[in-house]
């Protein structure tokens, strides 16, 4: 009798368990909140995981420890199967060495590394320890290049868009918006390098820049947008204004943007008013409260992450996750969050 009911729950256990997983058998991506660095973690149908950028070292492991939280806890990793630098900023590549030795890492991906950093005196010895941890077998990404994750019944893509200042060209209709680009100066840091990755998930497409600024995204779409239209944009350089070019952001016209800013880093009220003028767009999630901007001015409440200072902020992240079939999505904010439900647009 007794071995009845423990063969009994244990069959209730394992179909509660494929539930949950049923559950989440899509593409997942979590935004996981560094306080305006970036780190964003994919996780797609067959396990495999990628994380892009990974923070700021140091403040007592804060981002470290959030990252691996999200990574094993929420995610159920034992590792990352692929970590990527978008570019040679410390809020970017700060704890991919130590993220190899506390949790491990797979395969290294990059645009190349760079021998100095003109805006960084403290680059080499920063270096030093990512070419350490990857034992100096990195994998450079150029513009046009893809990824090789894994792909099951619904087809899983990653091409990258941009790389050293390098983009794709040639493809795309022309871009309405083009004449909305008017030139800044130009960037020399390692900002304009960024790489760029375009996810395709079925029909599902989910876009992220890195710090990518003003005139490279207009040399991306312009006079041809090659990216087309997307479902879900991650708000280039933390909202702030040296990025988010209206040619670029209205051209790739995103119907959910999410934008991981800090307390007072990005976030800024010029990107704010592009965004509104995306005719697609029906929400916008923020990683945090920007501090010194009013509350009218930035997304709705419930869609902001973190209001708190960074000396009181939770870390809370916020998760995407598409369906198996990649026709919808939902996008909520931490673990117990409102789930809202998108329809990801046809091609």
């Amino acid at each position: 009798m007794m071995r009845t009911f423990f063969l009994s729950a244990l069959v209730a256990m394992t179909v509660v368990c494929a539930t949950l997983h049923a559950a989440d058998d899509g593409l997942q991506i979590f935004f996981i909140d560094v306080e305006g660095g970036a780190a964003t973690l994919i996780v797609t149908p067959a396990g495999e995981s990628m994380l892009i950028d990974s923070g700021y070292p140091d403040n007592h492991g804060r981002d470290l420890d959030r990252i691996i939280h999200v990574a094993k806890d929420i995610a159920g990793l034992q590792r990352i199967d692929h970590a990527v630098v978008s570019h040679w900023h410390l809020d970017h590549f700060g704890n991919h060495a130590a993220l190899a030795a506390k949790f491990g890492i797979g395969t290294f991906w990059d645009r190349g590394i760079p021998d100095e950093l003109a805006e960084d005196p403290n680059y080499p010895e920063r270096i030093a320890a990512y070419r350490a941890a990857s034992q100096n077998v990195s994998k450079p990404l150029k513009a046009g290049d893809t990824l090789p994750l894994k792909s099951g019944s619904t087809p899983l893509s990653v091409r990258v868009l941009t790389s050293g200042r390098d983009v794709i060209t040639g493809e795309g209709e022309i871009n309405a918006f083009a004449d909305r680009h008017e030139p800044q100066p130009d960037d020399p840091s390692d900002n304009s390098a960024s790489l760029s990755l375009l996810f395709g998930f079925g029909e599902f497409r989910f876009l992220t820049c890195g710090d990518l600024t003003w005139n490279t995204e207009a040399k991306l779409v312009t006079p041809r947008n090659p990216v087309g239209k997307i479902d879900l944009f991650m708000v280039t350089h933390h909202g702030l204004p040296v990025s988010n070019n209206p040619a670029f952001v209205l051209a790739i016209d995103p119907v959910v943007a999410v934008m991981c800013n800090g307390p007072q880093k990005g976030g800024a009220e010029q990107t704010m008013k592009t965004l509104r003028e995306v005719k697609s767009l029906q929400d916008w999630f923020q990683l945090h409260q920007n501090v010194d901007l009013e509350p009218a001015l930035q997304a709705p409440a419930g869609f902001i992450a973190n209001t708190a200072s960074t000396a009181d902020c939770k870390g809370e992240w916020v998760k995407a996750t598409v369906d198996s079939d990649g026709k919808g999505y939902s996008v909520q904010i931490g673990m117990d969050g409102k789930k809202h439900r998108y329809v990801t647009r046809s091609r």
